[in-house]
């Protein structure tokens, strides 16, 4: 180095220079590269945004799908994680109804939301689920007969299959008691049609209601009752059924079957003027116009409020705090009430008016109603338990000629529901459209309670119900029989095993001891001596035994127990010494 030159020199220090700028030179390429690509994706996006807002009048079926929120159970975790970027790539929110407002008119009337969670009916598309297909449906050989023009009220034919085939009619009801399954009570009849012999059956249990009838052709001899539970439901297997004796308990168990019916409804209405696009516009409203009351008339009668006798649907009628008048209608053999958003009360300087949305928002169906064509959409109004809308848009209002257009839409968990709509879906004013709406009113809010929220709620419900109702045919069939509520308790594996013997063995031991103490007393006057313990050991399992020989008597022998009572002199008085000599053996 120290004959180097200085050109060398100048050279050797400057290596590194080199390796840095070419560092740098890759790292901004790469920078470079990154910003074309975000740039053309959102070039892209723009143009695919551009092409949805020039098709916003499309149907459902030609959007864009939203991504999965969950995996399929087959897939791995890597493709799925990878099939979902690539759907978030392609995948492009519904445009925003500002932005098909801006572009103008005609427009749908219902346009679903940005992000989605809806569905809207289809008129057009001949696959559209009808009434008979939805997760409700009437009986065709009873329930509800169809109303004059033809549409069907929706409800689950097995709720009212007991009262039909069962109540006032010879048949028998069994009971019992399983850890899997919980609680069961099965409803058995034998029937004969047209030379046939049937068995019809009903085997409700916390989770749902099977009904059914099976043919007795080729069987020698009736099945067993856990046979023939195990007919409708496969987890029914190796339990004990227990008869119910209670001449009452049919009263108790038509009144569990048909907790499910309902016979009153509320409904909101709501009146969407030009334009109104948001949820304090729709509240807003005060005055009603010709062609909004026209169509309140066609709904129901304008009742007053105060000391109204009906279904009140949740407004005041005594001191007139909800508004002094509401539209009411009995529709076959059902009462509703409409909560109109224009006549509840308007409270000045409140932009979100909440006294007419505690009563709206917390109906489960509401009508809305549009004067002139301006799209809804149906998260425009913040609510937990508004789940369906149905649309109602008119023409040619007050005069002979006026038509309705109809559209429907509810939150992609709820099952579709009937009456379909037709194709068109225009509607002259009249009767007809009278009973299709209100048949759809009331369908839509049955097939509502089977959405994830009200499923949920439901089925708490239905389980409390069932237990209660068990432990009541339990109790009632024991006191029938002479029994404490506690002497014979099931052993289908929550009410028996070896956890409940021990606890029957540590009562009785316990009942053992005060009875030797209380025993010692007498014989020494008072004092417990030291030696009482060995006495205890020694005697309290004789009693044991004996006790539970009273009770093994009792429920399998019924009078071999008292027998035993009589031969050790504690029955003395007849039956009007009964309930002594039940405490006596306890």
């Amino acid at each position: 180095q120290s004959h180097s030159t200085p050109w060398q020199r100048a050279a050797t220090m400057s290596e590194p220079e080199p390796a840095s700028r070419v560092h740098s030179k890759k790292a901004g390429i790469r920078a470079a590269v990154i910003l074309i690509g975000l740039l053309h994706k959102s070039r892209r996006q723009k143009e695919r945004k551009q092409e949805l807002l020039t098709i916003s009048n499309a149907s459902v079926g030609e959007r864009p799908p939203s991504p999965p929120r969950t995996a399929p159970p087959t897939m791995k975790s890597a493709e799925f994680f990878d099939m979902l970027e690539r759907m978030q790539d392609d995948y492009i929110p519904y445009p925003r109804i500002e932005e098909i407002v801006e572009k103008g008119g005609p427009y749908s009337l219902v346009i679903l939301p940005q992000f989605g969670g809806y569905w809207i009916e289809d008129a057009e598309n001949v696959g559209t689920p009808t009434s008979s297909d939805s997760s409700y449906y009437e009986e065709e050989d009873g329930g509800l007969s169809p109303g004059t023009f033809g549409y069907k009220l929706e409800c689950n034919g097995t709720v009212r299959a007991y009262r039909k085939h069962f109540l006032g009619k010879e048949h028998l009801n069994f009971y019992c008691t399983t850890n899997s399954l919980g609680n069961l009570i099965l409803s058995l009849k034998y029937e004969e049609a047209e030379g046939q012999e049937y068995l019809r059956i009903i085997l409700r249990s916390r989770t749902k209601t099977l009904h059914d009838r099976i043919s007795l052709a080729g069987l020698s001899k009736l099945p067993s009752v856990p046979q023939i539970a195990k007919l409708l439901c496969d987890d029914v297997t190796g339990l004990k059924f227990y008869p119910v004796l209670y001449p009452r308990a049919s009263q108790l168990i038509v009144t569990y079957d048909e907790h499910e019916v309902n016979n009153t409804f509320k409904f909101g209405v709501i009146y969407q003027k030009f334009g109104q696009i948001s949820e304090e516009d729709l509240f807003g409203n005060n005055e009603e116009s010709p062609a909004f009351t026209e169509f309140l008339n066609l709904l129901g009668d304008k009742i007053e409020l105060l000391d109204f006798k009906g279904f009140r649907g949740g407004l005041d009628v005594a001191h007139g705090q909800t508004g002094t008048d509401s539209v009411y209608t009995v529709f076959r053999e059902k009462e509703i009430m409409f909560h109109v958003s224009t006549k509840l009360p308007y409270t000045e300087g409140d932009p979100q008016q909440l006294q007419r949305k505690r009563h709206i928002g917390n109906d489960i169906v509401a009508a809305i109603f549009q004067e002139e064509n301006t799209p809804f959409v149906p998260d425009m109004i913040a609510s937990n338990f508004l789940h369906a809308y149905i649309v109602v848009q008119v023409e040619n209002a007050c005069t002979d000629h006026t038509t309705y257009k109809v559209s429907v839409t509810a939150r992609e968990d709820v099952p579709s529901f009937g009456p379909p709509l037709p194709n068109p879906a225009v509607f002259k004013k009249g009767p007809e459209f009278r009973e299709f709406l209100l048949t759809k009113l009331i369908n839509a809010e049955n097939a509502c309670y089977k959405s994830d929220k009200f499923a949920r709620l439901e089925g708490r419900t239905r389980a409390a119900l069932l237990d209660n109702l068990h432990d009541e045919l339990h109790r009632q069939t024991q006191a029938m029989l002479g029994l404490g509520s506690d002497d014979d308790k099931m052993e289908n594996g929550s009410h028996g095993g070896l956890l409940e013997s021990f606890k029957r063995a540590m009562r009785v031991r316990s009942h053992s001891m005060e009875t030797m103490v209380g025993a010692h007393k007498k014989q020494h006057g008072g004092g417990v001596p030291g030696s009482l313990s060995g006495v205890i050991s020694q005697s309290s399992t004789e009693c044991t035994k004996s006790t539970f020989t009273v009770r093994e008597g009792e429920r399998h022998r019924g009078g071999g127990g008292r027998e035993w009572e009589r031969k050790r002199g504690r029955r003395k008085g007849g039956c009007g010494r009964g309930a002594e000599g039940e405490a006596d053996a306890e």
